[in-house]
């Protein structure tokens, strides 16, 4: 039987205007989760960090797949109404049994150090679509989506540090499209011991959405 998705009933339309909404590439997220469900419950995770939680569904999610007694799930967003909205999604949702903190920082900048090869699980749905480099960040709602050339502008500033934030045998799962040119990120993360590969895809809309997972050798 599948887990439920979280609700998000409780965040208002007027919360949407500065958080991301869930949408399909936030289920597309949840699903490749779940496909792997028995595997990350076999690996024990103690450590898991999600990178722009938004509405915090997909930590909810996260939490109803671990083991509550080992877990710490760590929400990270630039946005302090992202922040707010992850932890009342946790409430919301009944998370308590899971240990979890909300961080307003950009990636894991805030935790670099303490984080260093010890992330068992690491979520990244970036703002991947393409746009002109100045509206990264224009707004709290374009910090979201608004991904610069090719849309890797923001993404690209985190790719050189996963393999050294990952745990042995530590998973990273992230949303991407096809602008983004997901082969060339598999490649280049290969270089740094990451064995990649693309686990599920879906049309949505014009987006041709993909989960690229990577696991540290």
């Amino acid at each position: 039987m599948g887990l439920p998705t979280p609700s998000t009933a409780h965040l208002s339309q007027e919360k949407y205007e500065t958080v991301y909404e869930p949408a399909e590439d936030t289920y597309l997220l949840l699903d490749a989760l779940e496909s792997d469900r028995l595997q990350l419950q076999e690996q024990t995770p103690t450590i898991c960090v999600e990178i722009g939680s938004g509405s915090g569904c997909v930590s909810a999610f996260l939490a109803q797949v671990l083991d509550p007694h080992h877990a710490l799930i760590l929400s990270t967003d630039i946005n302090p109404a992202a922040n707010m909205a992850t932890q009342e999604t946790a409430a919301s949702n009944k998370c308590d049994g899971c240990a979890s903190d909300q961080i307003r920082t950009r990636f894991a900048q805030a935790m670099d150090v303490r984080l260093c090869g010890k992330i068992d699980v690491l979520l990244f749905n970036p703002p991947y679509v393409v746009t002109p480099t100045e509206e990264i960040d224009a707004t709290a709602e374009a910090s979201a989506w608004a991904g610069g050339r090719h849309g890797r502008e923001v993404l690209d500033i985190l790719l050189p540090n996963v393999a050294s934030m990952l745990a042995p045998r530590g998973r990273f799962y992230l949303v991407v499209i096809e602008q983004n040119k997901p082969e060339d990120i598999i490649a280049l993360l290969k270089g740094d011991g990451l064995d990649g590969e693309r686990v599920l895809s879906r049309k949505a809309g014009r987006e041709h959405l993909s989960i690229l997972r990577f696991i540290k050798a």
